[in-house]
């Protein structure tokens, strides 16, 4: 079982909370089940609102965020395959 930080588990209720995507999204690009991120969302729910213009704008920033880590451990993964690949070589 991975230990989160508690940072890890804050941002990721932030980004379940303002990203306007469903959360069994968020959950999967964070690499996480649903569940745990449901119940991470009721321990770390900020008890005062987000006002509607900084709402707007996490949303619009976290969207780009999450598809970036998305690109960056395609590519990771790609590194790996090349190195791997050119290591066959006869």
């Amino acid at each position: 079982m991975i230990k989160h930080s508690e940072e890890f588990k804050q941002e990721a209720v932030r980004i379940a909370l303002t990203s306007g995507l469903p959360r069994d999204r968020v959950a999967s690009d964070l690499g996480i089940g649903k569940s745990t991120l449901n119940k991470w969302v009721s321990h770390y729910r900020p008890s005062d609102l987000v006002t509607a213009p900084q709402a707007d704008l996490a949303r619009e920033n976290e969207r780009p965020r999450l598809e970036n880590r998305v690109l960056r451990e395609e590519r990771e993964v790609l590194k790996k395959a090349t190195q791997f690949f050119a290591s066959q070589k006869p």
